[in-house]
């Protein structure tokens, strides 16, 4: 399989090392992260001469003895080396039971560097406070962004090749095969396996198959208001049975899993957090178009779903605006960065056009304002509104 380099995830990393924490990469499963562990632990093989890497993968069968934390802890203890700089990378370290244990032991002696990878449901942010109480630093990795999809297809120009990231999505692994139903099943197969197995192992959740059609609901209204219980009320007219107390539970084990994430409100002139009607969006549209084709192909909402997710990993906090009666896509923040974002499909029509710059020009504070769309064409200005093409916002930094 073809590598690239993922600069931003490997520069964190490198501004990261030698601090005392515990470096923890999540996210979903297949995105990357093993890779990104073993082009940190080629970095540090070329630029520290004093370097001593432990590094244990528990999907290897030569690990399979240290699946018992007494005996992962003496494995390390006897590979330490005096005078060097140990580091210790676990890949997947979520296959052994009470690593914790071992991690917090190894953390306490302050001689080991350590970074850890997991699966995204049995590692989940919500988890770590728990397991390592204030020790550690977690870092999220995403599937590829679009600047890394053309990397990888060797693309000069983004409007090449747009469409097909938008339907084939950021799951590297899909890229090796030729045919797209074969891209589409190797895409099914991911998201089914977190499903019907991550999340149903780790909930104990005996019937997933609410858990499955909620999440294609999801999948089907990204970028609509949502909440518990108008999710359950069509569920349940749909023959589903549920209420929603369970929706609201499976919505929470869907997001700690970074399989969606959730948009809370904020109101524009108020400056405050809304607390109800959230709107959720999809890790990466390569699953929507795998599992449930163009049905309902809202293209305008999709390009939403890729915007919010690439100004998460960009690390923004992002907000579905409110003013009045008013909706702005995005607000997105980030120490004392804010603006407004407007997402659309083809804004060619005056009346579309005039439709979806109505809320940017409500808003009266000198925050920057933008207006992204499917142009095809460079940058323009109206009444002080930046009006982007997608694909080159997408592009660039």
């Amino acid at each position: 399989m073809k590598l690239i380099e993922r600069q931003d995830y490997l520069n964190r990393l490198i501004r990261l090392k030698g601090t005392p924490d515990i470096k923890i990469i999540t996210g979903i499963r297949r995105c990357g992260k093993s890779k990104i562990l073993q082009a940190f632990i080629s970095y540090i093989q070329s630029t520290d001469a004093k370097a001593n890497i432990i590094f244990i993968d528990f999907t290897l069968l030569e690990f399979e003895v240290l699946k018992e934390y007494h005996s992962l802890n003496d494995y390390i203890i006897k590979h330490k080396q005096v005078g060097k700089n140990n580091y210790l990378m676990i890949d997947e370290v979520q296959m052994c039971p009470n690593f914790e244990t071992t991690i917090n032991s190894l953390y306490a002696s302050g001689e080991y560097d350590i970074y850890l990878t997991g699966s995204n449901a049995f590692l989940l942010s919500a988890d770590l406070a728990t397991l390592f109480t204030g020790r550690y630093i977690e870092m999220q990795v995403f599937p590829f962004s679009f600047r890394e999809y053309c990397t990888y297809y060797n693309y000069d120009n983004p409007q090449e090749c747009f469409d097909n990231y938008v339907t084939e999505g950021g799951l590297a692994g899909s890229y090796v095969y030729s045919d797209d139903k074969d891209k589409q099943e190797y895409i099914k197969q991911v998201f089914n396996t977190i499903i019907t197995r991550d999340l149903t192992q780790k909930y104990n959740i005996s019937d997933n198959l609410v858990l499955l059609h909620l999440s294609e609901y999801l999948m089907d209204n990204i970028g609509n208001i949502s909440s518990p219980s108008n999710i359950a009320n069509n569920l349940s007219a749909n023959k589903f049975s549920t209420n929603h107390v369970s929706i609201g539970k499976y919505l929470k084990y869907l997001s700690q899993a970074f399989v969606f994430y959730k948009a809370d409100r904020y109101d524009i002139r108020g400056k405050k957090y809304l607390e109800s009607l959230n709107k959720y969006y999809l890790v990466d549209t390569g699953f929507r178009y795998a599992l449930l084709g163009k049905r309902n192909m809202d293209w305008g909402r999709v390009y939403e779903n890729i915007i919010y997710i690439e100004l998460i990993r960009r690390g923004y906090d992002v907000y579905i605006g409110k003013l009045y009666q008013k909706e702005v896509d995005f607000v997105a923040m980030k120490g004392n960065e804010k603006f407004y974002i407007q997402v659309s499909d083809n804004i060619s029509d005056d009346v579309t056009f005039e439709r979806e710059v109505a809320p940017l020009l409500s808003i009266k504070d000198a925050y920057p304002k933008i207006l992204i769309a499917r142009t095809r064409h460079s940058e323009t200005d109206y009444q002080g509104i930046k009006v982007i093409d997608i694909a080159n916002w997408l592009i660039n930094s």
